[in-house]
């Protein structure tokens, strides 16, 4: 994406913004789509601008390891159903009140751990930038989050691009070459098809960041 494009996103979310207190900004697609990529250059540029902005990011609510295994589930961390879908909804739900700091989990992939409280988010913070996979996906629990933001982005490469950008990922994380297929087409690629299949629209929708 073009620091044009980009300075459209942040007139757009300013413009959406008006004159509000807190300005939640929903940032969904599938995995290896550059959401986070884009929630961290959208909170630079708003706080270039003098705004105050912070990224809460979906992937801190993963569910521990030690469950997903009781589950059966391990295999497939990342689906919606590994999840702590109740907790980040509640955790929307505080910010949205602004009236006090919350904590939130932070996701350390090099570790493949949620770290609690590892961000806070200041009553005081003006702009939330919340990026994710299923922010939008109109399954339950998640379609709970329905009108829960003010503002929505969708990233949708295409599905060669997302191979591409997860592999990228898996290698630069030191997986096998079968590891890494699995990842791409028994959990990522299948996920990422669920979440486009199933996503309510968006207010904008870009094709790659």
């Amino acid at each position: 994406m073009t620091a044009t494009a980009l300075d459209a996103i942040v007139g757009e979310t300013l413009r959406r913004a008006g004159d509000a207190r807190r300005f939640l900004v929903a940032i969904a697609g599938p995995p290896g789509a550059g959401k986070s990529t884009l929630a961290d250059a959208l909170r630079d540029a708003l706080l270039a601008r003098g705004e105050s902005a912070e990224v809460l990011p979906m992937d801190g609510f993963h569910m521990d390891n030690g469950i997903l295994e009781a589950r059966g589930l391990l295999p497939r961390k990342g689906a919606p159903e590994t999840f702590d879908a109740r907790g980040f909804i509640d955790v929307v739900e505080a910010i949205r009140a602004g009236k006090e700091e919350v904590l939130v989990p932070v996701f350390d992939r090099s570790r493949e751990i949620a770290i609690a409280a590892a961000r806070a988010v200041p009553p005081d913070t003006r702009f939330i930038l919340a990026e994710g996979n299923y922010l939008l996906l109109d399954e339950a629990p998640w379609d709970r989050l329905a009108g829960r933001f003010d503002f929505t982005i969708f990233v949708g490469p295409s599905y060669d691009v997302l191979e591409e950008r997860l592999r990228r990922r898996w290698v630069f994380y030191g997986l096998s070459e079968e590891e890494i297929r699995w990842k791409l087409h028994g959990n990522d690629l299948p996920n990422g098809r669920r979440i486009v299949e199933n996503t309510r629209a968006a207010d904008l929708r870009i094709e790659s960041f």
